[in-house]
């Protein structure tokens, strides 16, 4: 439930670089009134991922469906998750007799690839929650190399549309017909990242599968280690057990997202002692935290 500090759930990866979108992982009550405090423009909103059927992961969508249709956007949206969202979503639009302009997509999901293009693959598992739950994890395919201009200018190359298709690995012939090949002016491909977005969980196999190798992990710590009985009562992790989740995962970065309502701001240093012992950087999300991924490293975007 929300409290005074935190809404409910609703993750964002922003992809605007990638694709000019952004992805939403659940959307719990009040999230477009989060957004309005956000640089984000829901017609921008390209895919939306539900972990589970739980209100504080869902009670947003109705709203956020019909004020994007409001707002201008006609882009299809994608949403996906379990058996149900599809009935829950449609008896609710029909039955507000809200109008939608735009394409709107519902794939029930099973567990698996769930989504592939040329730039990103979209698996989902099954984790272990009180109701049946995903967690999702987004992988981007390796990135073109780097193209050296010093290169392509010694060998003549001319400015333009053959630089691009060098930079896609073709090989190009110049107007005297000589032949450049694209490893003569290009690095080696780079690799794209991985994110992994779980639901709620108790510590189980799955989120240790899903977040194997990413570069972040999402988990949530709903509990800390003075409520643990709690946690494995009502289906949930706590922030020990994400972090145990990131290490046996060999996972880069962690955040921790979910916390309890019972814990208050001046609780969050307590649950974060129980964990700074792990070699890797684990943060706390709160409200409107964002965070960028670059050259390898997540930092936390300060607060204005």
């Amino acid at each position: 439930m929300p409290s005074k500090q935190r809404n409910t759930t609703a993750t964002v990866l922003k992809l605007l670089d990638e694709r000019g979108t952004f992805w939403m992982f659940d959307c719990g009550e009040a999230t477009q009134h989060q957004i309005l405090h956000t640089t984000l423009k829901p017609r921008k909103l390209e895919k939306l991922f539900i972990t589970h059927l739980h209100g504080d992961h869902i009670y947003g969508l109705p709203g956020l469906l019909g004020s994007r249709s409001f707002l201008g956007g006609d882009e299809p949206l994608t949403i996906y998750g379990p058996v149900g969202i599809k009935a829950w979503i449609e008896l609710t639009l029909a039955t507000s007799k809200t109008h939608i302009k735009y394409a709107l997509n519902i794939i029930e999901i099973e567990e698996g690839i769930i989504f592939e293009d040329d730039q990103f693959i979209v698996e989902a598992r099954l984790l272990e929650h009180v109701i049946p739950c995903f967690g999702y994890k987004v992988m981007q395919k390796s990135l073109p190399p780097e193209l050296f201009i010093e290169k392509t200018d010694a060998l003549g190359v001319p400015r333009g549309p053959l630089l691009r298709q060098l930079k896609e690995g073709h090989n190009v012939e110049l107007a005297d017909g000589r032949i450049v090949r694209s490893a003569q002016v290009t690095g080696e491909p780079k690799d794209g990242f991985q994110v992994t977005i779980l639901g709620d969980t108790k510590f189980c196999e799955n989120s240790i599968l899903l977040s194997k190798g990413s570069d972040i992990v999402v988990h949530e710590g709903t509990f800390d280690q003075e409520t643990a009985d709690l946690a494995g009562l009502y289906g949930h992790s706590t922030i020990v057990d994400a972090a145990n989740v990131c290490k046996k995962a060999e996972a880069k970065h962690l955040i921790v997202n979910h916390i309890s309502s019972r814990f208050m701001p001046s609780d969050i240093k307590g649950m974060i002692a129980q964990v700074e012992h792990y070699e890797f950087p684990i943060y706390v999300a709160h409200d409107f935290a964002e965070y960028d991924w670059a050259n390898g490293q997540l930092k936390k975007i300060p607060s204005e």
